[in-house]
């Protein structure tokens, strides 16, 4: 049965140590099983990072599995109830790193492909794979480097699945229909350093930048839209002065991060950021880093088949959410239209005893099963 199938190769997965941005022979199972349906499997390995593109079928529409094999670290494992490598099941829960995030989904990946491919052996359209073992590190040699190769060929997808831990309190009450963006800024605004008893003969940075910070923090970027709320900026850190109660500081470096909504743009914010600090007549440097750029899919075809989906399997009406951090998704948008996250709940992600309800591993499974059978009929 598809949900014995499931639990088992999860438990097999678990077992691999796959610490980012080590695979430890994860894909190697998965790519054995799906070469047995059928699926073609390249990797397009980088800086030891594994990653792996597997497709069956050339035809469109071109619906692909996307996740990652790689799990952050367990920390100290006295702490955990089990061995955090060794899956255990206790209370109707699979304990272990990578239960929900997302080795689980991985699995019911593969398990609702086969009984698809099992039913319907000549489908339409093509089912592709594409998994990293660099998700949960740097992200820079994983995902964004299969994308890169597909576009070279002038390859798109139609459709997307992620894996991610999506639900808040049980599998299926949300799906993840989007991502805020991500744009950093460490900013140095530029004194003259001096005693703190002659303030006449310096200039301290800090009080220069404070009146700048109150706008900042006070300014309103945008207004989000229906599925986005504003945009946010925060201080992640400060810095200025040497350590002595009695020298004002040359300069203060700020630290600043935008989570943005599609309703603004990288630019539109930088030029925003500057003409507030110009403004204020501050001298300064002001070094940007664009982490993640936010992606939208609206209502349409996949949004639409994944909350059948899950209502028929579940009876949940899925809601739809862009909350959350950054996702590989922020890549594969670039080459696909339409783009969602669903997977398990997400309560015990990163944390001692990660652990994933040993019967939404069945639901996982029959949820993408159906979602495959509404798109590639």
């Amino acid at each position: 049965m598809p949900s014995d199938a499931t639990l088992s190769l999860t438990e097999q997965l678990m077992a691999c140590r796959s610490l980012t941005p080590d695979d430890d022979g994860c894909m190697t199972i998965i790519s054995a099983r799906l070469q047995r349906l059928g699926f073609e499997c390249e990797y397009f390995n980088r800086s030891g990072v594994t990653n792996l593109w597997a497709r069956r079928g050339s035809a469109s529409p071109l619906f692909c599995f996307a996740g990652h094999t790689d799990v952050v670290p367990a920390g100290p494992p006295a702490q955990w109830q089990s061995a955090p490598f060794q899956p255990t099941r206790r209370d109707g829960l699979l304990y272990g790193r990578g239960a929900a995030d997302m080795k689980g989904s991985l699995a019911a990946f593969v398990t609702a492909s086969e009984a698809f491919v099992a039913d319907h052996p000549q489908h339409s359209g093509s089912i592709a794979f594409l998994l990293t073992s660099d998700e949960e590190g740097d992200a820079v040699d994983g995902t964004v480097a299969v994308i890169e190769a597909l576009a070279a060929r002038g390859q798109t997808i139609d459709y997307c699945i992620i894996g991610e831990p999506t639900a808040v309190s049980q599998f299926g009450d949300t799906i993840k229909n989007g991502r805020r963006g991500s744009l950093s800024g460490k900013l140095t605004v530029k004194g003259i350093q001096g005693h703190i008893a002659y303030p006449q003969l310096a200039k301290n940075p800090i009080h220069l930048a404070a009146p700048a910070i109150a706008e900042l923090a006070n300014c309103v970027w945008d207004q989000g839209n229906e599925f986005f709320p504003p945009t946010s900026w925060q201080i992640s850190n400060i810095h200025g002065g040497t350590g002595a109660g009695n020298v004002i500081p040359g300069q203060v470096d700020i630290h600043f991060n935008f989570r943005f909504a599609t309703s603004s743009t990288p630019e539109d914010l930088q030029a925003k950021v500057n003409a507030i600090l110009l403004r204020h007549e501050l001298d300064y440097d002001l070094v940007w880093t664009l982490g993640a750029k936010p992606f939208l899919t609206g209502r349409g075809a996949l949004v639409d088949a994944s909350r059948a989906a899950i209502r028929e399997e579940t009876g949940l009406l899925a809601e739809l959410s862009t909350s959350g951090g950054t996702s590989d998704g922020r890549f594969i948008a670039d080459i696909c239209p339409q783009l969602i996250e669903i997977g398990p709940v997400n309560a015990t992600i990163h944390k001692i005893d990660e652990c994933i309800e040993i019967a939404a591993l069945a639901k996982l499974c029959a949820v993408y099963r159906r979602i495959l059978e509404k798109l590639l009929p």
